[in-house]
């Protein structure tokens, strides 16, 4: 089995605004470690595979930076997409590369660019089981978290069926039930409970059996790949865009889901930097120049400005040159709200 590495580095982060932007979005940041995210992700995938075989998809603005960031990937490698086109458009046209260079055996593993992991071997391990299991059963597979909480944000597997004894599979391999978009709190509670694992978007699966089920069951992206003749323009002119969960895993039944606990977050909002960076003796999430006093449970993100709390809890505080934001943790997930409100004079300086 040859392993390649597929990382879905677009996007603009405007969750992680006044500090995130279109030239440097959320996966450019050091918002959990002190290296931007993508360099964290690229690290913690490279003892699986070389750059040779990495591919990074993003969109054109950023392919320069990530080539900067990233000088070992041949520049081949970093595919710019021309607009947005959902994940099943970005992940099909990474396949057929793969196929057309290193034949419809390879095993493509899909991960995102601005996750933190908390235990990295483990994360290493639970990502080889699922390129394994791949190989041995001709299926998509895909990663579940083990909830730490019910969470409204995140969308869930229930696990189904186990498969048959085989060589090479581990038994915490299940066939898929279902899949469920993002619920309400009370079913989170319950989903939670009934042993549901949160979808994240970490898949394996062998190029050929991937491009075999989106000529099945996904006209939305199958007769673009097929009219495109390898050129990534007309593809996107041409594919819709639709997610590689309702494209493709959805509809076939060919998906598996293995469980993995490993200290997984997607980073979604300021407010989750308080789950994956240190704390200070105060329960404070603090990075940059920061001092706090009788304060707790706050998430400080100072870039070359000084912030200083006192007798304050529960805030975010993002500081850079010339503007300042100040929510609660609560609001931090509605910052789409405040964007969407302010002066564009405020909310682009």
């Amino acid at each position: 089995m040859t392993r390649w590495n597929v990382v879905l580095a677009g996007g603009i982060g405007s969750r992680f605004w006044p500090l995130s932007t279109p030239a440097r979005p959320k996966q450019l940041l050091p918002l959990v470690s002190d290296a931007p995210m993508l360099r964290d992700t690229l690290d913690r995938l490279r003892p699986s595979a070389p750059p040779e075989r990495t591919l990074v998809l993003t969109n054109a603005e950023l392919r320069d930076a990530i080539l900067a960031l990233e000088p070992t990937l041949p520049p081949e490698n970093v595919i710019a997409e021309p607009r947005p086109a959902g994940t099943c458009a970005a992940l099909a046209w990474a396949a057929s590369l793969i196929a057309q260079r290193d034949g419809a055996d390879a095993v493509m593993v899909c991960t995102h660019a601005d996750w933190a992991i908390g235990d990295v071997p483990r994360f290493r391990e639970t990502l080889d089981l699922a390129a394994d299991t791949a190989a041995v059963t001709h299926a998509l597979v895909t990663v579940g978290i083990v909830p730490s909480r019910p969470d409204t944000g995140f969308g869930y597997i229930q696990p189904g069926d186990a498969l048959p004894s085989m060589q090479g599979v581990p038994s915490t391999v299940r066939r898929v039930a279902r899949f469920v978009e993002k619920p309400n709190e009370e079913r989170a509670t319950r989903m939670v409970a009934d042993g549901f694992l949160w979808n994240s978007g970490i898949f394996a699966w062998r190029v050929g059996d991937l491009l075999d089920e989106i000529a099945a069951h996904t006209p939305e992206v199958h007769p673009a790949l097929v009219a495109a003749g390898g050129d990534l323009t007309v593809f996107f002119s041409q594919v819709k865009s639709i997610a590689i969960d309702v494209g493709v895993l959805e509809r076939s039944d060919r998906v598996l889901v293995l469980s993995g606990d490993f200290g997984w977050d997607d980073v979604g909002t300021w407010a989750a930097l308080h789950r994956v960076r240190a704390h200070d003796e105060q329960d404070n999430a603090m990075s940059g120049p920061s001092y706090a006093l009788a304060s707790s449970g706050n998430v400080v993100h100072a870039d070359a400005t000084q912030v200083v709390l006192y007798g304050v809890h529960d805030l975010v505080v993002v500081a850079r040159e010339g503007l300042v934001m100040v929510t609660t943790r609560e609001h931090a997930a509605n910052l789409k709200t405040l964007l969407d409100a302010m002066p564009a004079g405020v909310r682009e300086p």
